[in-house]
């Protein structure tokens, strides 16, 4: 029995040494300090155009293609979103609730109204949720980060 236990210890210890439990996603991840969420949130214009790794609880999906997620920092109202080329990475549409990690370039853009209606009208048929266009009233800075690479923990 001893020599079983032992066996599973060490299948333990060598699935975590060699990643297992994690799969990964686009290119390999090459940053080694997170960037925390909130700071992006706070000042999107210190961080516009820089190269950040972001780690956070998946707490939503593309539910049509997997080309993009949702991650939430410290609280679950802090949430920025991973986008990525098409076809290119696919995010598994089961994710949400899973810890990622994910590098890519901070992208800080307003946009008009028509452009924020535009945008909410096809993420809400992605998801096949109800969208109501009087919602958006007025422009808005959108912050994400256009992604190139991923790990998702199971």
């Amino acid at each position: 029995m001893k020599t079983g236990s032992l066996m599973f210890i060490m299948f333990v210890a060598v699935s975590l040494a060699l990643g297992f439990g994690e799969k990964k996603y686009g290119k390999a991840l090459t940053l080694k300090q997170v960037t925390k969420i909130s700071d992006i949130l706070a000042e999107p214009e210190k961080y516009n155009g820089k190269d950040v790794l972001v780690e956070g609880k998946i707490v939503d999906v593309c539910q049509k293609k997997g080309c993009w997620i949702k991650l939430a920092g410290e609280s679950e109202d802090q949430v920025i979103q991973i986008k990525v080329e098409d076809n290119v990475i696919v995010f598994p549409k089961d994710g949400k609730g899973k810890i990622a990690r994910a590098e890519g370039k901070v992208v800080a853009k307003e946009y008009s109204v028509k452009e924020l209606i535009a945008r909410a009208k096809h993420e809400a048929e992605e998801q096949g949720k109800p969208f109501d266009e009087k919602s958006i009233t007025k422009p808005q800075t959108i912050v994400r980060v256009d992604g190139v690479g991923a790990v998702i923990k199971d």
